[in-house]
C-alpha cells in the first residue's frame, strides 16, 4: 500500500485540500469552518496541487478530519522494566482540529481515560512543525508541554521526521530529562490504511504506535483544556 500511495503522489493524484486551498495557493476563508465531514470531503476530493511533500502529508491526514481510530504499540525498545501504560490502555487518535487544515491540524492522542496529549502539526515556511501539547485535567499546561521540532528535510507524502528543536532541548535540560535531548519524532500516513507515530533516539530507543485507519471508532471526548465552556 505504501508503494501505491507514493505512485499516486508522484502522478499528482495525491489527496489535496480542495475547498481549503485556492488555485493560487492561498487558503479559502470560506472553507475554514464547517463540520468535520465536510472538511474531510473537501480534502478527499482534492486536485493535483499537493506536489510539495509537506502539503501532501497534511492533505492526507486532513482527509480523516473528524474521525477517530484505535491503535496499538508495535515497538517499545528497550523494554521497560515496569508495566507500560501505553501497552495496557486503549489508545485512540482523533483528527479533530481542522478549522484551517492547510495550516494546522490538531490530533488528540488518548491513553485510556488520560486526555492530556494533543499532537499539533503546523505548516511552516520550510516544512512542518510537530509540537506536543500536554494539559492537566483542569486544562492548565503541564510543565512539559509544546515540545517537538521542525522537519529538516522535505520528507515524503507518506513520512515526515521532526528532530528535536533548541527550545525543546532547553526545556528537557531544565526539567532534568537529558535523555530526551536527542529525540526525533516521525509520523507516517497511508490514507484509509494506517497512521504511525514514532519516537527514536540514538542508542536504540524506539517507540511506535500504529493506528488502523480502515475502521473508524466512536470519537472520544475532547482533550483536556478544549472542552466547551459551561453556559
Amino acid at each position: 500500500m505504501q508503494t501505491s500511495f507514493r505512485i499516486l503522489a508522484a502522478s499528482g493524484l495525491v489527496l489535496a485540500l480542495a475547498g481549503c486551498i485556492r488555485f493560487d495557493g492561498a487558503p479559502d476563508p470560506a472553507s475554514r469552518k464547517g463540520d468535520p465531514a465536510e472538511q474531510a470531503d473537501a480534502a478527499a476530493e482534492g486536485f493535483a496541487a499537493a506536489e510539495v511533500p509537506a502539503d501532501a502529508f497534511m492533505a492526507a491526514l486532513a482527509s480523516h478530519c473528524g474521525q477517530a481510530f484505535e491503535g496499538r504499540v508495535v515497538a517499545n525498545e528497550p523494554r521497560p522494566a515496569e508495566p507500560d501504560a501505553f501497552e495496557a490502555e486503549r489508545l485512540v487518535m482523533h483528527v479533530r482540529g481542522c478549522d484551517d487544515p492547510a495550516r494546522e491540524l490538531r490530533v488528540p492522542f488518548h491513553v485510556g481515560d488520560d486526555r492530556s496529549r494533543t499532537w499539533v502539526l503546523t505548516r511552516t515556511a520550510d516544512g512542518l512543525r510537530l509540537k506536543h501539547d500536554h494539559r492537566h485535567a483542569d486544562g492548565s499546561e503541564d510543565v512539559l508541554t509544546m515540545y517537538g521540532g521542525d522537519t529538516a528535510a522535505p520528507g515524503t507524502a507518506v513520512r515526515q521526521e521532526f528532530p528535536v528543536d533548541a527550545e525543546s532541548i532547553a526545556l528537557f535540560e531544565r526539567e532534568g530529562l537529558d535523555v530526551s535531548i536527542t529525540n526525533t519524532w516521525a509520523m507516517e500516513i497511508e490514507p484509509g490504511q494506517r497512521f504511525l507515530y514514532e519516537l527514536t533516539r540514538p542508542g536504540g530507543r524506539e517507540f511506535k504506535v500504529e493506528f488502523d485507519l480502515t475502521t473508524p471508532v466512536e470519537a472520544p471526548p475532547p482533550p483536556w483544556g478544549d472542552e466547551p465552556e459551561s453556559p
